[in-house]
């Protein structure tokens, strides 16, 4: 074995072992040469080398939601670790476990006009759940700031930040540790008492009870929670694609259902009990709603964070919802009520609408997420970017064995497809991007990329600009919105295909999307993009026609 000679990086790397943090994400630099030798050398690690610093992160990312544990991230000094900054942001609003490990000029470097040096010391300060500067000498107080760092990543879902000042020389090594860090477990907290009784109480006498559930891992509820939930007529379950929650009984497109609501309809939706759990809700439409039709009560269930995001929470619950629901389910007896009747009769027709007006449209964004969704693979995994990708998902059936993930926690294109290959690496399953051009072109550096799976597959919706400003009130056709606002431009993916050997395909109408369709799902010896370019000017009118249709 080898090991850098520096006593701070033996610590470190001794602390992550023990603490069995085994994917370790290093952008290449000299400041950050001993963490680089020390996790390189050691094959308890699985060590992947990103040059481009959002990208690694992001790629970092796509690991940890995939395992819910903490990856590391190492970087050199100076704006490297800045670079980190946007896919931190995001684990920290996803709830996802990122461990930042950035290494630094000595403390007297900083400020006195030496090369890449920053400020680097609690430089995530707004975004971060815990911030650990370390002293350049190896010493107890040292470890426990690494302890606590890493301990806090698994306890509470979030990115943290080790910042390590290193001095030359960086590359020396030895061949046998120094130290023996000082190792914390992680503190098991005692069980609180905890009183539903109140819970209990009103959900019995409520006959409107509005269950919204956000951004979730597959599998979150159980099969006997999910048809509880399903069979009580006072229950209204509202889904998106992000949920991974299936049930006949759910509504799963909420835009397709309120977007045409009367304020009759509103008031008989309007819950007496709002119960929430989950990430954030693509849908704004329901977010409006329940800020104007607040609910008599609005209940939150996390285990650790509560967003007032409709501003009428009054209860925290801090439990999984596994756990609250199974407590409601043996205390609780089902209520007559018209609630889910009603709202399932209303999808039932907004569904026959939707059927029709499909029948009707011609070639555009909207028809290119029909057909990928009547084609996708069962048990694929689904990476969608942010802005108009995700929201068309939201409008379509997807098989109910389809993972499907999405940044939303910033709802930033910024890292959707370095997120997805990260993702595909770390589930070994099929996985499939749905991405926009503006998206895709931002992250291209993803594809810079030495690890990504041979059947990884990239869908590519090409309407020539950012085509959510379109679909956005205030919309004016003139040179300020082409310019500033949709981005117009005329680049394809072809090059960038051919420069990181991907496969390509390009579709420009339905016939050619079935037509190239085949070769897509079913070649899985290289990486594929299947380019497919929709007619920037239909796209908003079909979108608008559509709702307008319900």
């Amino acid at each position: 074995m080898t090991y850098p000679e520096i006593e701070l990086a033996q610590s470190i790397i001794e602390i992550c072992k023990a603490k069995n943090i085994q994917r370790i994400i290093i952008s290449p630099g000299s400041r950050n040469a001993p963490l680089t030798i020390g996790f390189a050398s050691d094959p308890f690690f699985t060590c992947y080398s990103i040059a481009d610093e959002r990208c690694a992160a992001f790629f970092g990312m796509g690991i940890a939601q995939q395992e819910q544990f903490p990856i590391a991230l190492v970087c050199t000094s100076g704006s490297a670790l800045l670079n980190y900054y946007p896919a931190v942001a995001e684990a920290f609003y996803s709830q996802i476990p990122l461990i930042v490990i950035s290494a630094d000029r000595p403390t007297q470097k900083i400020d006195i006009g030496d090369g890449q040096t920053i400020r680097q010391r609690n430089v995530y300060e707004n975004h971060i759940l815990y911030s650990a500067n370390l002293h350049e000498e190896a010493n107890v107080e040292n470890d426990m700031l690494i302890n606590n760092a890493i301990n806090t990543a698994i306890a509470k879902k979030g990115p943290v930040h080790i910042n390590a000042p290193f001095e030359e020389p960086l590359y020396n090594t030895v061949d046998a540790l120094t130290v023996t860090p000082t190792i914390i477990d992680m503190e098991e907290l005692p069980p609180a008492f905890k009183d539903y009784t109140p819970y209990v109480e009103d959900w019995n006498k409520s006959a409107k009870k509005l269950v919204l559930v956000g951004v979730n891992t597959p599998h979150v509820l159980s099969e006997a929670i999910v048809n509880w939930l399903a069979n009580d007529p006072s229950v209204v379950v509202l889904t998106e694609t992000t949920s991974n929650l299936h049930h006949p009984m759910f509504i799963e497109h909420i835009d397709r259902i309120i977007t045409t609501f009367s304020q009759e309809d509103f008031e008989n939706l309007q819950p007496d009990i709002l119960v929430t759990f989950g990430g954030m809700v693509v849908s704004k439409r329901i977010k409006a709603f329940l800020r104007k039709y607040k609910p008599g009560q609005h209940w939150h269930i996390d285990t650790l964070r509560h967003y007032d995001t409709y501003t009428a929470l009054n209860r925290t619950v801090f439990e999984t919802p596994e756990v609250f629901f199974e407590m409601l389910q043996n205390n609780t007896q089902p209520l007559a009520s018209s609630y889910q009747a009603w709202m399932l009769g209303i999808a039932t027709q907004r569904l026959a609408k939707h059927n029709a007006f499909l029948k009707t449209i011609p070639f555009s964004d909207l028809k290119v997420f029909e057909v990928l969704f009547d084609q996708l693979p069962q048990h694929t995994q689904l990476q969608i970017s942010n802005s108009s990708a995700i929201r068309y998902a939201q409008l379509l059936k997807i098989d109910s064995s389809v993972e499907v993930f999405c940044n939303r926690g910033t709802s930033g294109i910024d890292g959707s497809t370095s997120t997805a290959i990260g993702a595909a690496v770390a589930s070994n399953k099929p996985t499939v991007l749905i991405t926009g051009d503006i998206s895709f072109l931002y992250d291209s550096n993803g594809l810079w990329n030495n690890y990504i799976p041979s059947n990884f597959k990239i869908v590519l919706l090409n309407n020539r600009g950012g085509g959510i400003f379109r679909i956005l009130p205030g919309h004016k056709e003139n040179e300020i919105f082409n310019t500033f606002f949709e981005t117009t431009h005329n680049h394809t993916a072809e090059h960038l295909a051919k420069m990181y050997g991907f496969n390509y395909l390009t579709a420009e109408n339905e016939a050619q999307l079935k037509e190239v369709s085949h070769q897509f799902w079913n070649t899985n010896n290289q990486p594929c993009i299947l380019e497919v370019f929709t007619p920037t000017q239909i796209n908003n009118e079909v979108l608008s026609n559509y709702f307008r249709s319900m």
